[in-house]
């Protein structure tokens, strides 16, 4: 089973998912999927419009916004975005779930929706230490 990692109750991230993760997400109540990992990063994973493809399939919306390294102004926004306007539970996915929370977290503190403090503790709460990504 895919390890969906709860950030909040409408909130989690997880690593690379494959079509068959995309259905357990849909079993699991999430409305929306978000692809942070660029195409191509290694040779054995899912493209970004296979699972697409599986996502419409579901019944969920889907976004891709690869991030290499940082997120960019631009992709933390979208991502905020869409995280916000979603209208049910969101599954963000890259390789390890890093880059997801790390958007999704400065996203939330640029938005002034959480504290730097309460961002650090979800994260640990999920597994992630998000204190440099989160300097101030």
């Amino acid at each position: 089973m895919t390890d969906f990692r709860t950030v909040t109750e409408a909130f989690a991230v997880s690593g690379q998912i494959t079509p068959a993760g995309v259905r357990a997400a849909a079993a699991r109540g999430f409305a929306l999927i978000i692809n942070n990992r660029p195409d191509g990063e290694a040779p054995d994973q899912p493209t970004s419009a296979s699972i697409e493809v599986a996502a419409r399939a579901a019944g969920l919306s889907y976004l891709h916004i690869p991030v290499v390294g940082r997120a960019t102004l631009a992709q933390v926004a979208a991502m905020d975005g869409a995280v916000e306007a979603g209208g049910g539970k969101t599954l963000a996915f890259c390789r390890s779930g890093t880059r997801s929370i790390t958007t999704w977290a400065q996203g939330q503190a640029q938005a002034g929706r959480r504290s730097r403090a309460a961002l650090i503790s979800l994260g640990a709460g999920a597994g992630y230490d998000l204190s440099a990504a989160l300097p101030y």
